[in-house]
């Protein structure tokens, strides 16, 4: 009788993985996503180049990061694919989030190794040292935390197109365009400043270099946290709005023609400090300049 019934609950049990299991899927958003994933991993083949590898005028460092911001606009591409055609499905947001992983998270994290060990000299000899653990941990910090933000929108993710006005955190691709705008700006534009002026050079090649490792543990702790970012697409440009919206975003392609590398930095890290800056004036400053102090508040007679 112990038999009968362990054998039904087992049968019972692959009925519910047959109800599971996948039957459909939309091809073009998929093949989008999954090119995602393969500019990151392309990323990677050119991070580990190292900067003497060049790739026609660009060098190893400054093509992986050009293939993670390809990775971006793959990203961006998908999911408004699958909304157009009214085929967003859970596998979808599953496959984006693995693809996510390893052009938002793996792929920047290690670029940034890279070019810190190539820049500032560190060699197996120095693996012990003070700043090769601080950037390997700052490396670590920023792939768990990119995980746990893509996992945490997978469970709270809807597919209402309502309901992707804002991001809760900061966003994967938003985080690692802080770090590849930063090594675009280094490897194109200081070799120009370079030509000009040697001791301009060298100043800013040290604070984009040490300050580098604090803005990946910056950006790392602003995507598990709660504070709320705009979706930019969404909000600024999609659907009607005024005419003087088209002179912004016409402005800023011109800045962007004219020079891309800063414009880059401008935007990514203007984007990542936006939340925090607000988060931090209405929480905090505002907050608590509206505190009535003690001696502006009424004296009451006890009687």
């Amino acid at each position: 009788m112990t038999r009968l019934k362990t054998q039904a609950a087992k049968e019972s049990l692959l009925r519910r993985v047959r109800k599971q299991r996948l039957k459909y899927i939309t091809v073009l958003p998929s093949l989008v996503t999954i090119l995602n994933g393969v500019c990151g991993f392309a990323a990677i083949v050119l991070a580990a180049k190292g900067a003497n590898a060049r790739i026609g005028q660009f060098t190893c460092f400054a093509m992986a990061s050009y293939m993670i911001l390809l990775a971006m606009i793959a990203d961006v591409l998908d999911g408004r694919l699958a909304r157009m055609s009214q085929s967003t499905s859970s596998f979808g947001g599953q496959l984006d989030s693995l693809c996510d992983i390893v052009s938002f998270g793996v792929a920047p994290a290690f670029l940034m190794l890279e070019v810190l060990e190539y820049k500032l000299g560190l060699t197996e000899s120095s693996v012990g040292s003070f700043l090769h653990r601080f950037i390997w941990l700052a490396a670590a910090t920023y792939i768990s935390c990119a995980a746990i933000r893509l996992a945490r929108f997978n469970v709270e993710n809807e597919e209402d197109e309502s309901a992707h006005m804002s991001f809760i955190g900061l966003p994967t691709p938003a985080a690692a365009g802080v770090v590849v705008s930063l090594v675009i700006f280094h490897q194109e534009a200081l070799p120009e400043l370079a030509a000009k002026n040697t001791h301009a050079y060298l100043i800013c090649e040290n604070i984009i270099m040490y300050a580098l490792p604090f803005l990946v543990l910056g950006v790392a702790v602003l995507m598990v946290t709660r504070i709320r970012y705009p979706h930019i697409l969404n909000q600024y440009i999609k659907g009607k709005k005024p005419f003087a919206h088209l002179i912004r975003v016409l402005l800023f392609l011109g800045l962007i023609i004219w020079s891309r590398q800063a414009v880059l930095v401008l935007i990514f890290c203007g984007f990542a400090a936006s939340g925090f800056v607000k988060w931090f004036y209405y929480k905090v400053l505002r907050k608590t300049s509206f505190v009535p102090s003690i001696e502006s508040q009424p004296v009451r007679n006890s009687y």
